[in-house]
């Protein structure tokens, strides 16, 4: 875990403290690394309320309810899916914000529509519109999973902060 996901968690920590706020994560390439970074701040229990990793379809579809039509029009890697992720994730969870993350971290599986480095993510707060984004890492595999993680609690935290 590096410096940079540690402080962004106690950053979070104390936003989310604060507001009195849960949250939860669904993940995939990243394979906990959020909720490893999330549970490396002493106090989390108050703040954090359960991390998913869903690396298969079908667990994605079990745990999560992502949708198999979903999936089959878009692939595990999209911001479809994310969104699902994110949602029943925060339904599951009863927590009231959700970050979700699925990507190609390497060293291969990537593919000409999505190369190694494609990570899709999605936040979900509260009743509120899903945000997602797409991003385009570089690197090995650990590199692009640890850049995934920093993008994931950088977007949590900049939505904590700026809901009212």
């Amino acid at each position: 875990m590096s410096d940079s996901s540690n402080s962004l968690a106690q950053q979070l920590g104390d936003v989310l403290m604060r507001r009195g706020w849960q949250v939860t994560c669904a993940e995939s390439c990243t394979g906990g690394g959020v909720a490893e970074a999330i549970t490396s701040v002493p106090g989390s229990s108050r703040w954090f309320e359960a991390g998913f990793v869903t690396y298969s379809n079908a667990v994605k579809q079990q745990l999560l309810g992502v949708s198999g039509d979903t999936l089959a029009s878009h692939g595990a890697v999209s911001e479809a899916v994310v969104r699902e992720m994110a949602q029943g994730a925060q339904a599951f969870a009863n927590a009231d914000l959700a970050v979700a993350i699925s990507g190609v971290a390497g060293p291969d599986g990537g593919s000409e529509g999505k190369p190694i480095g494609t990570v899709w993510f999605a936040w979900q707060l509260g009743d509120a519109s899903c945000a997602s984004e797409m991003c385009h890492f570089s690197g090995d595999r650990q590199s692009v999973r640890q850049q995934a993680v920093v993008h994931a609690l950088n977007g949590i935290l900049m939505i904590a902060n700026s809901s009212s």
